[in-house]
């Protein structure tokens, strides 16, 4: 099975084709977050209005996640029958745009839940599609950094950043309608740029026979690694933002201010590792920065659980401790599309993606709130801590892809015999 390594004799892309479409798509994303996370900043203006209570909040997040995992399978699939990646990557983008609008227009919980559910569906096949083309048009050598930086640049600096300054300054002077109204913009505007800039992306090579199923292409040994991977990390993610916030101020007894900037420090650190970790893996492989991120990710549960001195020290804990956001594309992406036919690209990031949110962004936080619940807030972050060391311990069973090391390994190999 030719894998997408191998598949690098078709015609390059100019350098500077490469860099817009790289920005365009990490733009895009970032507004993805942006309308995502919304709700969560909107929510104190929304609960009061709709007179929502603590379960149906949760529902609502857990809704968005669901049908994101389904889509991110279904439409990855989908753009490796079709081929039609651009056209499938503007309609993405128009859908959660207007489904952002929907959410504004929602008088009742049941309403809403429905618009979270359509937004999910709309903006889960984003990524594995960003990622195909990605990894059809950018040079092997800069893939790990490209796709580092299109999934977790924009997504932090607008979602983590822009997003609550802006929404809730908006929702305080125009009402949290309105502000869904304003997270809807962005999207279309970046529509209409991918339909101007950007190029469908030439098909890979045809091959006779059958093509693989999902099943068959989660068979690949680094496949099923990755899926693994992002099970765990994604559960351990979405558990730091639901229960940290709460361990710090009822547990630690942290004042709230403090406990934002904290928590601020984890979108700084994802912003910075959204190129180095990513370009990190490009120069010195994906096994060895795969392996060493998850053991920094102690230091995040660690450091809130046991370190008592300044809150600055805590904060560089917390922002070396996040750095395991990092090799999010590189386990939800680089090394998926380095592993397979160029044909199941899509297929086996939607795989990655898909699973790693169903089991980790909609199951996690609730059995980690029925832990909580029996023991303590404190069970959330052990949990975390559990789970970086079973991420650390599954990506030392990679086999590495990066064309620099690969490269290296096949004339030792050659002298060898």
């Amino acid at each position: 099975m030719a894998t997408m390594s191998q598949a690098g004799a078709g015609k390059q892309r100019s350098a500077r084709y490469q860099f817009i479409m790289v920005a365009l798509l990490s733009l895009t994303f970032g507004v993805v977050f942006f309308d995502r996370n919304a709700l969560g900043f909107l929510m104190p203006f929304i609960q009061p209005e709709l007179g929502l209570n603590n379960s149906q909040i949760g529902m609502l997040a857990s809704a968005l996640s669901l049908t994101w995992a389904v889509s991110a399978f279904v439409i990855g699939r989908l753009s490796d029958s079709l081929g039609k990646r651009k056209t499938l990557l503007i309609a993405s983008t128009v859908a959660f745009s207007l489904c952002s609008v929907l959410s504004g227009l929602a008088g009742s919980f049941a309403l809403l839940l429905g618009a979270r559910l359509l937004m999910g569906a709309a903006e889960g096949g984003f990524m594995p599609i960003a990622h195909t083309m990605v990894a059809a048009e950018v040079s092997p050598k800069r893939r790990g950094l490209a796709q580092g930086i299109t999934q977790n640049f924009g997504s932090n600096l607008l979602g983590s950043f822009a997003a609550p300054v802006l929404l809730v300054g908006f929702a305080t002077m125009f009402g949290w309608r309105e502000a869904f109204y304003l997270a809807g913009v962005p999207g279309l505007l970046c529509a209409l740029m991918m339909w101007f800039y950007l190029d469908e992306p030439a098909a890979p090579p045809k091959h006779d026979g059958p093509k693989a199923s999902a099943l068959e292409v989660l068979k690949n040994r680094n496949v099923l690694i990755c899926v693994s991977l992002s099970v765990m990390l994604v559960s351990y993610l979405v558990i730091c933002w639901a229960f940290m916030p709460l361990f710090l101020t009822q547990e630690r007894g942290i004042a709230p201010e403090s406990m934002g900037w904290l928590m601020g420090s984890l979108g700084i650190s994802a912003t910075i590792g959204s190129f180095v970790v990513s370009g990190l893996s490009d120069k010195f492989g994906r096994k060895p920065i795969m392996t060493l991120m998850p053991l920094l990710g102690l230091l995040l549960p660690f450091g809130a659980l046991f370190f008592d001195g300044s809150l600055w020290v805590l904060a560089v804990f917390f922002f070396f401790g996040w750095g395991v956001n990092g090799i999010f594309p590189l386990f939800m992406a680089t090394v998926p599309s380095e592993s397979v036919d160029p044909r199941y690209v899509a297929t086996a990031l939607g795989l990655s993606m898909g699973l790693g949110e169903a089991l980790g962004g909609v199951l996690a936080p609730s059995l980690a709130g029925v832990a909580a619940d029996a023991v303590g807030l404190q069970a959330p972050i052990w949990i975390m801590a559990g789970l970086s060391l079973a991420s650390l311990v599954i990506a030392l069973f990679l086999k590495e892809t990066a064309p620099s090391q690969v490269g290296k390994a096949a004339p030792v190999a050659a002298a060898a015999e």
